[in-house]
């Protein structure tokens, strides 16, 4: 099989730092208003697909469905872990998607550029938590899955992945399994890249350097773009029209209250530094601690 071709599906999440997520009076994430980052949990996945990369050589495709902003999250993948091209599936038409139309969508994106070796995603949305969007496209795939994985090792000669995984309800045991490729991985936010030789660490080292260099040139032209008809999409079956989740309400979240107060301290202050320190001690000290140490 030589080497492997790769796609990781990332989202945009509100970037809950800000403290200035916006909703729709109908309960919908506004998200072309609301400051939007990489979904934490995908950061695993794509780790995952570059330590693929680094071993069997490749390419690692990201790809996001939504508003034309999605651009930035996909240069913060592209920057951060890494890269080899970007595609953004976007339009109005698609707007307000629950996990199942947008699984819908991605799925068709997918099959457009040519079904990979291996789809990434993550176990999670820092938003909506549900954890459908991944199985659900691979679903629609009709690949087989494994999911909550925290090691693989892919055998490109026999078109097979093995993988261990967390076995469900049990944090403490992990399971190997193996599926033939093409398969779809949901890596666990437990999921450790392993560069075990030299050779992998010299040319992980080599594409990160290439992965910021592309990450700080991209021009928007850079980024692949599919809207609905791009992918002959029905309308009806996309976005909010084709969502059969309905958002009964939306609880906003609560900022927390402002009850600390701070206290500026000059360190050229010996008089103020020593009350610090004075105050700071008593919890500095650990029970036991004068017993293990001698002194």
């Amino acid at each position: 099989m030589g080497e492997l071709d790769t796609v990781v599906l990332t989202k945009g999440v509100p970037d809950f730092r800000e403290g200035q997520v916006s909703f729709d009076e109908d309960g919908h994430l506004e998200r072309g208003k609301t400051p939007t980052v990489m979904n934490p949990n995908d950061k695993h996945a794509l780790r995952a697909a570059l330590q693929t990369r680094v071993r069997h050589g490749g390419t690692v495709s990201v790809m996001s469905m939504g508003p034309p902003g999605y651009r930035d999250v996909l240069r913060e993948a592209m920057e951060t872990v890494y890269a080899d091209d970007l595609t953004l599936v976007s339009d109005r038409e698609m707007a307000a998607a629950d996990t199942w139309a947008t699984a819908i969508t991605l799925a068709t994106a997918i099959r457009k550029r040519g079904v990979p070796d291996l789809v990434f995603a993550g176990f999670k949305t820092a938003d909506g938590e549900t954890g459908h969007t991944g199985p659900q496209t691979c679903w629609c795939l009709d690949m087989p899955i494994i999911t909550h994985v925290v090691a693989l090792d892919v055998d490109a000669d026999e078109g097979t992945v093995r993988a261990k995984r967390l076995v469900e309800g049990d944090i403490e045991e992990v399971e190997t399994v193996e599926t033939s490729l093409p398969a779809f991985i949901v890596t666990d936010p437990d999921f450790e890249p392993e560069y075990r030789t030299a050779r992998d660490r010299l040319e992980l080292k080599s594409l990160q350097a290439e992965t910021r260099e592309r990450a700080a040139a991209l021009d928007d032209d850079d980024v692949t773009v599919w809207d609905h008809a791009a992918l002959n999409l029905d309308p009806d079956y996309i976005g909010l029209d084709g969502s059969p989740t309905i958002v009964s309400s939306v609880d906003p979240i609560p900022k927390a209250p402002a009850e600390r107060e701070a206290t500026m301290v000059d360190p050229q202050d010996t008089e103020a530094m020593q009350q610090v320190v004075e105050e700071l001690t008593p919890f500095a000290s650990t029970p036991g601690a004068a017993e293990a140490g001698g002194d």
